[in-house]
């Protein structure tokens, strides 16, 4: 039992921790900022705001950055680096991080709120309180695009808010880490990666950048306080934090080198002020990695010498790791503020980059769909991670000298590989830019691949390969794998009916209800319907033909008789596609201005054609695999009836025959 007085004094020491990064990180903002500011106002045209928002930007957005960063970092902690109870509810260390986790979300709502006024404030060039004393703000808000980034991460904090404060079951932790890094989004999707060329890659590795970050920093934020509380499971803790960390510092690296070269050159990056705040960004990353090695060579080693590792050791390398984090976080806010060297801002940038990012040299050939390449940071990478995580399962088994069914590795190793064609071949370069490609590029993510990835099993194989806890031990992944297949959303999602209607009713509102009018100008969005096509798909497929155990089970002919039930909706889709006069997105297409698609009714009738066309091959991978588990199905119950049949004598069928000479003698 652990005393209010004990819980005081680790509470006391969590606070101060805090407000000394974010303090830092404020600072150093701040400090790296103001040298720049007034070139970087008079480059945007912007008049002076005055001191409270020219300070209060900066540092405020480092403080948020901070705030949210603990916040994922305790969620993560609960979910994954310490074990719940055994009846699912958080023990004292979960418990105290998803308390945790509440205020710094709240601190991150505050922060956000703040910036959407001094968004206001910087764009308008009046002084907060000439703003709201005038009843300019609300005026002026709907014309500041960075104030409703702000305001949209605000209501997600809010939500992560919530989940971290209300739940003590170890399942709400989940609500408020995914909200938690659905609120970085909007701010990865702005800023100087939402627009301009080459802004995909931009903005995808921004994402990695900032998601990677902020779970690294946040992750060793809560298990250094673990550790200096004299946690229960602290050495359980720092490994597992250990295994993650390095993936973390391998992709934020990556991700970084990516978006700094789509910013700034090689001869820039010692001639500008950009150039110098890359470089000390760069300097600060290296030392963050120096440190984590010396942390896997010293303190995480010796772990394995003794089961209490040294905790003076381990807290401080990690107190120093957290500053270091912390003057990187401002530095990173600085140069997020600072605007890019002018050589690398194109003014004379078509229509077509500055909306895709990247230029079309021509109508889509079958020979530019399939070798004009463009890599997707997001999709790509996560399809070949997949795959490679696969195959790592599948190796496993055969180490042990378990089979596994090649056909399943055959057919989730296509299904990867079409995720990775449609996504960042010449179907995904061109998808963004002519409705019938993006048409076929959505029959691929929602009708192909899933199929695919669904009959490979990845669930099974997951159960199969990861090694079981034990009892009175922490659970591990192979636990989280079946809670995740056993929750109540998993439940959720996996009802038929829901899957039905996410599958075939996303059609229908997305083109024919409006909503892709709306969105198809933002890369975020699509980025959003790509996962939505592959998630949608997948579930569909997964209560029909998976190989994966579902919650819901259905005999053969009630998974034959929904998808032939889907088919006539897919069918009319398609022909109302065909059929329509209006053209969908047709302003954002025609912003385009692509001299070979000017025709934008006859593209759109093409695509009409894909989506009524497309459901012919997935209908026969389905049909093949239906009769082919069908069958299966009849030849278990048969053996199932055969090994009864020798271990009671066959008392079935005599039952049955004395049953029939009973009614014979009956009506005799």
């Amino acid at each position: 039992m652990i005393r209010h007085d004990e819980m005081d004094d680790r509470g006391s020491t969590v606070r101060v921790l805090a407000t000394i990064l974010a303090v830092v990180a404020g600072g150093f903002a701040i400090a790296v900022f103001l040298p720049s500011a007034p070139t970087a106002r008079a480059l945007l045209g912007l008049r002076d705001p005055g001191g409270v928002t020219t300070y209060g930007v900066p540092a405020v957005t480092a403080i948020g950055y901070v705030a949210v960063a603990l916040a994922v970092g305790s969620a993560l902690f609960a979910a994954f680096f310490v074990p719940p109870q055994s009846d699912g509810l958080l023990d004292i260390g979960g418990y105290r991080a998803m308390r945790w986790a509440g205020r710094f979300f709240a601190a991150w709502v505050m922060c956000s709120v703040t910036m959407t006024v001094l968004s206001v404030s910087n764009l308008v060039g009046k002084s907060v309180w000439q703003l709201l004393s005038s009843g300019d703000f609300f005026t002026a808000y709907s014309t500041v695009s960075d104030a409703h980034t702000w305001t949209v991460t605000g209501v997600l904090a809010l939500i992560a808010m919530v989940f971290a404060r209300v739940g003590m079951h170890w399942g709400y932790v989940f609500g408020a880490l995914l909200f938690g890094v659905l609120s970085l989004l909007p701010l990865a999707l702005a800023g100087h990666s939402a627009a301009g060329g080459n802004h995909d890659l931009a903005a995808n590795s921004l994402i990695l950048h900032i998601i990677a970050a902020v779970i690294w920093f946040g992750g060793l934020f809560a298990v250094v306080t673990y550790a200096l509380a004299s946690g229960r499971w602290r050495a359980l803790a720092v490994r597992r934090f250990s295994r993650v960390a390095f993936w973390l510092i391998l992709v934020v690296g990556v991700s970084g080198v990516i978006n700094a070269a789509v910013r700034v050159s090689l001869a820039d990056l010692f001639t500008s002020t950009y150039g110098w705040i890359v470089v000390a960004k760069v300097g600060a990353l290296g030392v963050l990695g120096a440190l984590g090695a010396v942390h896997r060579r010293r303190t995480i080693a010796s772990l394995d010498e003794a089961p209490d590792p040294p905790r003076s050791l381990f807290v401080r390398f990690g107190l120093v790791e957290l500053l270091v984090f912390a003057i990187t976080y401002g530095i990173a806010v600085a140069l997020s503020q600072t605007p890019p060297p002018a050589g690398r801002v194109r003014p004379d940038i078509s229509p077509m980059e500055e909306k895709l990012g990247y230029r079309l040299d021509g109508p889509p050939t079958v020979a530019r769909l399939a070798f004009d390449w463009r890599f997707d940071l997001i999709f790509g990478t996560a399809a070949i991670v997949l795959c490679a995580v696969y195959l790592r399962g599948v190796w496993r088994l055969r180490q042990r000298g378990d089979a596994w069914p090649p056909g399943r590795t055959v057919a989730w190793v296509l299904g990867c590989a079409a995720l990775l064609v449609a996504t960042s071949s010449g179907l995904g370069r061109y998808a963004p830019a002519m409705f019938s490609v993006h048409m076929g590029n959505h029959m691929i993510l929602s009708m192909l691949a899933p199929v695919l990835l669904a009959l490979g099993g990845p669930i099974t194989l997951a159960l199969r390969a990861l090694p079981v806890a034990g009892r009175d031990n922490p659970p591990g992944p192979r636990e989280w794998v079946q809670y995740a297949v056993t929750s109540p959303v998993a439940r959720v999602l996996g009802n038929p009916a829901v899957a039905v209607v996410m599958f075939v009713g996303s059609f229908y509102v997305l083109y024919l209800g409006g909503v892709f009018d709306l969105v198809a100008q933002y890369h975020g969005a699509h980025l959003f319907m790509n996962f939505h096509f592959l998630l949608s798909g997948y579930l569909f497929y997964w209560t029909t033909i998976g190989v994966d155990h579902a919650p819901y089970r259905l005999k053969p002919l009630g998974k034959l008789s929904i998808v032939w039930g889907t088919l006539p909706l897919h069918a009319f889709f398609g022909v109302v596609l065909m059929m329509t006069s209006t053209i969908i997105a047709g302003e954002y297409y025609r912003g385009l201005m692509l001299p070979w698609n000017a025709d934008l009714a006859s593209d759109q009738r093409v695509g009409g054609g894909i989506a009524w066309a497309a459901g012919e091959i997935p209908l026969v991978l389905v049909m093949v695999a239906l009769l082919f588990q069908w069958s299966r199905e009849d030849d278990k119950e048969a053996r199932r009836y055969d090994r009864n049949a020798e271990r009671d004598d066959d008392a079935e069928l005599r039952e049955y025959n004395e049953m029939l000479a009973t009614l014979g003698k009956h009506k005799r």
